[in-house]
């Protein structure tokens, strides 16, 4: 069903004209998901930003308090054992928030849990992506790297330019001022880029380790972790560069029912963003929502 459809099905006639009714919208998103989960017959649990929407809305990346929204759609859940089908649509966010939700979602499925990208997992997205069994990608879907950022710069390309500037101010001393300039960081600072940096490599490489083999690892770590190799760290990395280093994808389209399913629900979830002062939405094939609005 295309956007257009699923709007023409949420409008309503008032007195100005026709608006789009929020509750006509919610109740076609229950259907999709539970579409979802008529399909894959696993547990589902969809978790969406509207990031795209309000680029510049702080709120709108994984932070601590969505483990408290994820507990909340897990807890009626009775067969757990089938396993959960996560749905993520995500620019990333907090590194620690982003491993206490990665451990708690093991603690409660295991090792079986499965992540469907409709569209983008960035950042802390592609970690928990890369930290699941299996992946579902279409061909406009992708991921993101993960190298750490710090004080909204990348933690490498910081160690990387000191570096660079103590061998200059060493073979050429008048290159001191210049460099006075450039580097002006705070206390610790460079001692919390390396911290960040040890962190995720450790903790990415010991998820990773739990599906994949040591050397499928380091090719995994250098495409997603390197950024000598992404270079941005807003780059996208398609299912096809994904499969290319190892990852365990499969690909939507392999399932016409599935991927209409899907799509259908995250043309939802957008026009959501898009009419309504919601920035994330956390669910499950239940009818449980969590939502958070955008703070003013």
């Amino acid at each position: 069903m295309s956007r257009k459809d699923i709007i023409d099905k949420c409008l309503v006639q008032t007195p100005n004209g026709r608006v789009l009714n929020p509750d006509s919208l919610f109740a076609l998103h229950d259907e999709y998901l539970n579409d979802i989960h008529d399909i894959t017959k696993r547990n589902i649990i969809s978790y969406y930003s509207g990031f795209l929407t309000h680029p510049t809305v702080r709120n709108s990346s994984i932070c601590d308090n969505d483990l408290n929204f994820i507990m909340d759609v897990i807890k009626g859940m009775k067969e757990k054992d089938k396993g959960l089908d996560l749905i993520l649509h995500t620019p990333g966010g907090a590194t620690a928030a982003t491993e206490q939700i990665i451990k708690y979602l093991y603690a409660i499925f295991d090792d079986n849990i499965r992540v469907i990208i409709p569209q983008m997992a960035m950042s802390a997205g592609s970690m928990i992506s890369l930290s699941c069994k299996e992946i579902i990608m279409g061909k406009q879907s992708c991921l993101g790297p993960f190298d750490p950022q710090y004080g909204g710069v990348a933690c490498q390309s910081v160690l990387k330019e000191f570096d660079q500037a103590v061998d200059d101010i060493k073979t050429r001393p008048e290159s001191k001022i210049l460099w006075q300039k450039i580097i002006q960081y705070g206390p610790t600072f460079l001692f919390s880029c390396k911290q960040s940096i040890a962190m995720t490599e450790e903790m990415m490489t010991k998820f990773l380790e739990k599906h994949y083999e040591k050397d499928c690892v380091k090719k995994i770590m250098k495409k997603f972790f390197d950024n000598d190799i992404s270079k941005e760290h807003s780059r996208h990395i398609s299912k096809d560069e994904a499969k290319e280093v190892g990852l365990n994808i499969k690909d939507l389209e392999e399932n016409q029912s599935l991927q209409d399913a899907v799509l259908n629900f995250h043309h939802a979830n957008l026009i959501a963003f898009e009419n309504t002062p919601i920035i994330k939405i956390v669910a499950n094939h239940q009818r449980t929502r969590n939502i958070e609005v955008i703070r003013q």
